[in-house]
């Protein structure tokens, strides 16, 4: 009975090895790195510095893994005109993802979706109805009235006394207030 479940246990094996072996990708040299964890120790404070450390060792193209994703590494102006240039629609589609397909309907729209016809399609929308210049210049009093707005709740803040101003959260509030009324016709903060 023990030889059947090893005899089967290793067909399964000789499967799944099998499974990997064809699957397995042709990609460049780079660091081995961790199971779990990739190749992510060997990037520091500086990672800038590490990458071109790597670059010499490895090439100007190089395969790791941050954590558990992939990642092609491009060091040099030559490889990165091969990838952005010459060879540019092999890498134009973004790689599938589970949250856009739940929060984009299935990745359909620009932002998500895989190049090809519908995606020219949208992008030529894009361009002809929401960032043409006529409707661009129709919210340009939306956009100086925001912004004045914006520069008089910072002369408030100052003349009260503060003397920093966490100028992150007036920035994010001002783009989202802006958005609003482009999209809604109202601020975010109006009833």
């Amino acid at each position: 009975m023990v030889w059947i479940w090893a005899t089967i246990g290793l067909l399964v094996l000789v499967h799944i090895l099998q499974a990997w072996w064809k699957n397995k990708k042709r990609l460049p040299p780079g660091p081995r790195g961790f199971p779990v964890f990739g190749s992510l120790h060997l990037l520091r404070d500086l990672p800038h510095r590490d990458l071109h450390r790597l670059a010499r060792k490895y090439g100007d193209i190089m395969h790791m893994r941050l954590g558990l994703v992939p990642t092609i590494v491009v060091s040099s102006p030559q490889a990165a005109k091969l990838f952005l240039k010459t060879h540019d629609l092999v890498f134009a589609t973004r790689p599938p993802h589970e949250g856009a397909k739940h929060l984009s309907f299935g990745q359909r729209n620009l932002s998500f979706v895989e190049y090809g016809f519908y995606w020219r399609d949208i992008r030529k929308m894009c361009t002809l109805e929401l960032l043409s210049n006529h409707k661009i210049n129709s919210f340009k009093s939306m956009t100086k009235e925001e912004v004045a707005l914006f520069i008089e709740s910072i002369q408030e803040a100052a003349n009260n006394g503060h003397v920093a101003i966490d100028l992150s959260d007036r920035v994010s509030s001002l783009s989202v207030d802006m958005s609003c009324r482009m999209v809604l016709g109202k601020k975010y903060r109006d009833e």
